[in-house]
């Protein structure tokens, strides 16, 4: 086998251990996940895994990399379909509602991770709070473009952010979807989008 092909089954099989341990810390959480409960769901072998991380809590922050990467790819996509400020964040507001199932099922992922690492491993949860932050900055600056004051800008994408998570967590708890509908139509109201 070729030094390419080696570097790219490689690449493969850490990609497949993320994407699972995310899976599992997301859906069952980050204690009651193991590395062996991972590499099955990876289809990777368990004595394989310490190749790519030594830890869990490795892992850990290779996920919240993951969430940090996709947050980055969403909003450079965003920005990618109009430069004007109001339709960026109507197309933000589409993309947060194409993910709605599983969070009403399991709550939100970065929210879980956050949370979940602070005590075992801080600094993987940290990072992963940085996809709020990465929001709430892609928010307030496009508010900041239609000519809102900086502070009442970076106020309003706060509230925004912050509703779409509460509303997240209510919806989770209830079982109740609605809950977590309701809250997009709110936030275009907050940041003063015109009605679709």
């Amino acid at each position: 086998m070729s030094e390419g092909a080696t570097t790219k089954r490689g690449k493969a099989k850490r990609e497949a251990l993320v994407q699972a341990a995310a899976e599992l810390f997301w859906t069952r959480g980050y204690e009651a996940s193991s590395l062996a409960d991972i590499a099955s769901a990876a289809r990777v072998p368990l004595g394989n895994v310490y190749y790519y991380f030594k830890t869990k809590s490795d892992l850990a922050g290779a996920v919240a990399d993951l969430f940090v990467q996709q947050t980055e790819t969403l909003i450079e996509e965003v920005r990618a379909e109009t430069p004007e400020p109001r339709q960026r964040l109507k197309q933000l507001i589409s993309r947060l509602q194409s993910g709605q199932q599983g969070r009403v099922q399991y709550g939100c992922p970065i929210y879980s991770a956050a949370r979940d690492y602070r005590r075992a491993a801080p600094d993987q949860g940290a990072r992963a709070a940085e996809s709020f932050s990465l929001l709430t900055g892609f928010v307030a600056t496009e508010l900041g473009r239609t000519g809102l004051r900086p502070s009442i800008a970076l106020s309003r994408a706060r509230a925004v952010v912050a509703d779409w998570q509460g509303s997240i967590a209510l919806a989770h708890a209830l079982g109740e979807p609605p809950v977590l509908a309701e809250c997009f139509s709110r936030m275009e109201r907050t940041l003063g989008l015109p009605p679709a």
